[in-house]
């Protein structure tokens, strides 16, 4: 997986290992390389001091065609929604000028002392507005 030079956007080509006996990538595959190009994304944050933990509450995939073998695909970060304790991700997946997949992912802020819910911090949801779609 190449990175480019914005954090949060990702090129592959398809790889052998991500395909079924069809030749068309794997759904659990584009998750996994849409929590990779969102992992990038993240750590461009600014650092904040007793930042809340965050945890996965929903991963969803939209195939709109599936990907083959080889194809290239350009997976790209954005902010989706920015609620008090959590976030809303959309990872597009693109080939060519063509529209893929989606997948969207929730985290939820929890505090680090016992998990409860915690609100997110200033800092990160003045950055996070900043990539707002």
């Amino acid at each position: 997986m190449s990175q480019s030079k914005r954090p949060g956007v990702a090129e592959i080509h398809v790889p052998f290992r991500d395909v079924d006996m069809n030749g068309q990538m794997f759904l659990a595959s584009y998750i996994s390389y849409a929590e990779s190009a969102l992992s990038s994304f993240w750590s461009s944050r600014p650092d904040v001091e007793d930042e809340p933990l965050y945890s996965a509450s929903k991963v969803s995939c939209i195939l709109h065609r599936p990907l083959h073998y080889h194809e290239p695909a350009t997976f790209t970060a954005a902010v989706d929604k920015i609620g008090v304790r959590s976030i809303g991700f959309l990872i597009s997946i693109d080939t060519g000028e063509e529209r893929a997949a989606e997948v969207e992912i929730i985290w939820q802020a929890r505090a680090r002392e016992d998990q409860s819910p915690a609100s997110l911090p200033e800092e990160t949801r003045d950055w996070l507005y900043g990539f707002l779609d």
